[in-house]
């Protein structure tokens, strides 16, 4: 294999004229290249487990638009659905009989799911899951984890990861002191720091919410007992437990991370995969206390694009063919391929490193490790993840532009394509 300089000069004009008119000339910050240098790719278009930039580079890709495209880009039943969809109208704003069916396989596939409202992103998914769990407890504080992400809304940004971490940003400005005087915050795997914020703080918790495996500050698995701990910490303590499951919801088992790790929370937010590719949200959990939620109860929440028929559409195809038989055993097959080659690689090669996967989630480290939180994570040589990053661009790799993300395949990343891509890593790692 043959490093070629990337040809990037539509990319270059492109993104420079978005300087000029966009904020960092970007619509979502990690987008920007920033932590790994250079300037971003612009694509063009996608299909299958590639994407094409606006330069005619063609890309193995493994960001998959952040998790939805676990069918891969444009699987062509989806977009057949969406052809037919489109006849009838791009939204509604009135109900809809397809999100009763994206609703009943959701109910289905999730354990702790039996009533669901639609939203339009995961942060809306959050914010509205956040409101529920203060309305049903009659508290206003809540625990997140440092380095877990749940979208932007005010009360998550604290200590959050994703684009946050990437970027190296404090608290962003503009959020109240008032406001995120009850978040309360925990390192993740570390149930001793959640059972003292408890006991400082008896009967005013809401709940707890975290990524039932991170990915928002790299990809991080929760330690043995973590998860069954925190579960009967909130039982004995009167509050919620919710998983954000935007990322691992129908991607690491088809029932999500509760369905792998055995342990039902109260709530739970899901988006990326049940969309298809378009935007969409949702949040669900006991009846109880979804019965809160309006118009059935007192907790506002509403909006105009919600249930959107295009995207229920895609949800539904795209859920449809996660349950042909043997699709999550070869996505685990393959993911474990590439992780553990990319290990092996980078050890033959000298490199520290550490890391892992779950089905089709993964992430490595340049960093000896373990990594069990966001401060192991931060010890990372991140020089080195943004030359081996730029490395594998140019031999037609496209990973996350952040050591702080996880990456993602889908099943139809092909044998050859994981081939190619430890062939790549060999040669970077070879030179770094």
């Amino acid at each position: 294999m043959v490093s070629t300089p990337l040809k990037t000069t539509k990319s270059e004009e492109i993104f420079s004229a978005a300087q000029k008119i966009m904020p960092g000339g970007v619509s979502s910050p990690v987008r920007a290249f920033k932590s790994v240098g250079g300037q971003p790719i612009v694509f063009d278009r996608v299909k299958g487990a590639y994407v094409w930039d606006v330069d005619g580079n063609q890309y193995i890709d493994y960001v998959g638009t952040w998790g939805p495209a676990i069918c891969g880009h444009a699987h062509p039943e989806v977009i057949a659905a969406l052809h037919e969809a489109l006849e009838k109208g791009t939204s509604f704003g009135a109900p809809c009989a397809l999100e009763n069916v994206l609703a009943e396989m959701v109910i289905d596939a999730v354990p702790s799911i039996e009533m669901v409202r639609f939203v339009n992103s995961g942060t809306e998914a959050c914010m509205s899951v956040l409101r529920l769990m203060r309305a049903f407890t009659g508290r206003e504080k809540i625990i997140k984890f440092e380095g877990c992400y749940h979208g932007h809304a005010d009360m998550f940004l604290v200590k959050a990861g994703s684009g946050v971490a990437t970027l190296g940003l404090p608290d962003s400005p503009g959020v109240p002191k008032n406001v995120t005087v009850n978040t309360l915050n925990a390192p993740y795997n570390d149930l001793e720091a959640v059972k003292k914020l408890f006991s400082e703080n008896p009967g005013q918790i809401a709940g707890i919410i975290l990524e039932a495996v991170v990915g928002n500050s790299g990809f991080i698995p929760p330690d043995a007992g973590f998860l069954e701990g925190l579960r009967m910490l909130t039982e004995e303590n009167g509050a919620l437990l919710v998983f954000d499951e935007v990322m691992t919801g129908f991607r690491i088992a088809y029932g999500g991370a509760q369905e792998k790790f055995g342990v039902t929370p109260d709530l739970t937010t899901l988006g990326k995969i049940i969309g298809g590719g378009l935007p969409v949200g949702a949040y669900g959990g006991r009846q109880d206390i979804m019965a809160m939620v309006a118009p059935a109860g007192p907790m506002y929440q509403a909006g105009t694009l919600s249930g959107n028929p295009l995207a229920m559409t895609a949800g539904i195809k795209t859920l449809e063919l996660l349950q042909k038989p043997g699709t999550y055993e070869y996505l685990d097959q393959i993911t474990k391929k590439l992780s553990n080659g990319l290990l092996e690689i980078a050890k033959e090669t000298g490199h520290a490193a550490c890391g892992g996967q779950i089905s089709a989630m993964f992430g490595f480290f340049f960093t000896e490790g373990p990594v069990h939180n966001y401060d192991h994570a931060k010890k990372s040589d991140l020089a080195k993840f943004g030359r081996f990053h730029r490395g594998m661009l140019e031999r037609g790799i496209y990973l996350a532009p952040s050591q702080f993300e996880a990456g993602f395949t889908s099943f139809v990343h092909t044998e050859e394509d994981i081939d190619q891509t430890l062939a790549a890593a060999r040669e970077v790692l070879s030179g770094l």
